[in-house]
């Protein structure tokens, strides 16, 4: 979970441009190719065409970061939910190389959902997801949504399958762990990197992956409902 704002990030920024340093994602050309163009056999465009319009599920919407206006509603369709949002970084649960208070400003040692081992989750391996924790805006448990269900998560014409991993704040939509990114091209830093826009996350209904932390269970079972999802709707 994290709780960043718009004046953290600018801050970072300021640092680094008085150091005479850009963040990796205003260098050019992003250097973090993804893992893989397209996990699954459904195609990018085959989804992002069954969710070009909303019909509001939420009380409310919600903000991509503190400083924004609340914009984003999550939508339903026949046996999933989405939003369009940004990706903001999270790098909690199991601390790594990368994932660790010296690397993340907002970096906490647990996840919502754990391992099969009880240990928390590891961010910088594992591709997954966090949802807002449950509101007035809106409860994800109640939309049949749960810890270890699948996401297909769209940037830039790829599809990474991920699992539900982590709640975040209750106003704030749009965050999925630093080895998502990675593997989706995007910078994964957690103090400077993300995606300002142009992320579609898929969730997937009463799904769960087991053990969670299987990211090629999390593949077989999201292709399976990819496909599905396209047959219902």
């Amino acid at each position: 979970m994290r709780f960043r704002t718009l004046t953290l990030a600018a801050a970072s920024g300021a640092a680094l441009l008085a150091a005479g340093v850009l963040p990796a994602h205003a260098s050019g050309p992003t250097p973090f190719a993804p893992r893989s163009a397209q996990e699954g056999s459904v195609s990018a465009a085959d989804l992002l065409a069954k969710v070009t319009s909303c019909s509001q599920i939420s009380s409310g919407k919600y903000k991509t970061d503190d400083e924004t206006s609340a914009t984003v509603p999550v939508c339903g369709k026949n046996g999933a939910v989405f939003w369009k949002a940004d990706m903001d970084i999270d790098c909690d649960g199991q601390r790594t190389t990368n994932c660790n208070a010296d690397r993340d400003p907002w970096y906490q040692d647990d996840t919502a959902f754990h391992q099969s081992d009880g240990k928390p989750l590891k961010a910088e391996s594992l591709p997954y997801v966090v949802v807002p924790s449950s509101s007035s805006i809106w409860n994800y448990s109640g939309a049949g949504i749960k810890g270890g269900g699948v996401v297909a998560v769209i940037y830039n014409n790829k599809v990474e399958y991920a699992v539900v991993g982590d709640t975040g704040p209750t106003k704030i939509i749009g965050e999925a762990s630093y080895a998502t990114a990675k593997a989706l091209g995007i910078d994964p830093d957690p103090a400077t990197g993300g995606a300002d826009s142009g992320v579609t996350y898929i969730l997937f209904k009463n799904s769960k992956v087991s053990p969670i932390e299987s990211h090629s269970a999390a593949v077989s079972l999201g292709d399976q409902l990819a496909k599905q999802f396209l047959q219902n709707n």
